[in-house]
């Protein structure tokens, strides 16, 4: 469930704020209050619990997936208290797979700090996990949301199903494309897509409106996790190349159609470099300069962009208005963004 692009410094997390002035405005009283609630959704009695949740809350990111849930509910109808619990749930789900992420991972940093697992170690990180889940748990079934704790915990299953898959794929670095798509579509898309269906629903409790934004916010997933994968190679358009994928052996579109538009030969040649000499600086430079050569990053930008516009032609669909510009800016950020 991690990505490549550059961490979320302080720095860069103004620089994501200011791309997103548009969203932020139309949204500026919704969000005011969803922090309230937020802070009081993952309260606890118990002190040590306490102080970890105060500073997971001060250390909370961009905030995207809460705002996709509520610009949704807008778009469809009001901002009601069932939405700002979706939003608050949302953002609780995802929080929950970041840590636990970091356990698994060994990651001493998330967004630019020391992560829970840095500091409290991977006992109490894992239980932390498990109480951000139980909290959202809690916050959908007190209130009787039914229906918008199903459509998020569709999501839960599709991303540990996705990461599973990925895993499983990596091994042998036997990945095809409709293979990467159905990974990505679960792995990273499918929260999007909940967020985004999920706050249809709690304005509006129309399930045929619900699903078009499930289906808006998973074509937005899609292009924004394709757009992740081209940080790792680089270019005036995607920024600095960092190669930790290749190190990681993960196959991602680019490299996914360079090895299957290379002769034998080169293919077997850099399949070897991925497996044993992934660490090698040189050597995943070679992969990357490969991957440019063969047209890797264009096939990639063509398919994210396709996504991207599929996904705007959805949200087309329904009247101008605000709640429907701020979707757009945050759909365009997606695929625009520098980092």
């Amino acid at each position: 469930m991690k990505s490549c692009a550059e961490k979320d410094t302080p720095d860069r997390l103004k620089r994501i704020a200011d791309s997103m002035k548009i969203a932020q405005a139309i949204l500026r009283e919704e969000l005011v209050v969803f922090e309230k609630k937020f802070k009081e959704a993952v309260k606890s009695q118990t002190p040590l619990l306490d102080r970890i949740m105060q500073f997971i809350v001060n250390r909370k990111g961009k905030q995207m997936r809460p705002m996709f849930v509520l610009l949704s509910a807008k778009l469809c109808g009001p901002v009601n208290e069932s939405a700002y619990r979706a939003a608050s749930l949302v953002e609780l789900l995802h929080t929950a797979t970041l840590v636990h992420d970091d356990v698994v991972d060994e990651s001493l940093e998330r967004r630019g700090f020391f992560s829970t697992y840095a500091l409290w170690k991977t006992k109490i990180s894992v239980l932390v996990g498990d109480y951000l889940l139980s909290k959202g748990l809690s916050l959908s079934l007190d209130h009787g949301d039914f229906r918008v704790l199903q459509i998020l915990n569709a999501a839960i299953q599709k991303m540990s199903e996705g990461e599973l898959l990925q895993i499983e794929k990596s091994r042998s670095l036997n990945l095809s494309e409709a293979v990467y798509f159905e990974i990505i579509r679960n792995k990273t898309a499918s929260l999007l897509a909940s967020s985004c269906a999920a706050g249809a629903f709690a304005a509006c409790n129309d399930e045929v409106l619900a699903e078009k934004m499930r289906r808006f916010g998973e074509k937005v997933g899609i292009a924004f996790q394709i757009k992740d994968d081209l940080f790792d190679y680089g270019s005036d358009a995607v920024g600095k190349p960092t190669g930790n994928d290749i190190k990681e052996k993960k196959l991602t579109l680019p490299l996914i159609y360079t090895l299957n538009n290379l002769d034998r030969a080169t293919r077997r040649e850099l399949i070897f470099i991925i497996k044993n000499h992934n660490k090698e600086p040189e050597k995943v430079q070679q992969v990357i300069k490969k991957v440019v050569a063969a047209g890797g990053i264009e096939y990639a930008i063509q398919q994210m962009n396709a996504y991207r516009d599929e996904a705007l032609a959805i949200l087309y669909e329904f009247e101008d208005s605000d709640a429907r510009k701020g979707l757009e800016e945050l759909v365009r950020y997606t695929t625009d963004r520098k980092y």
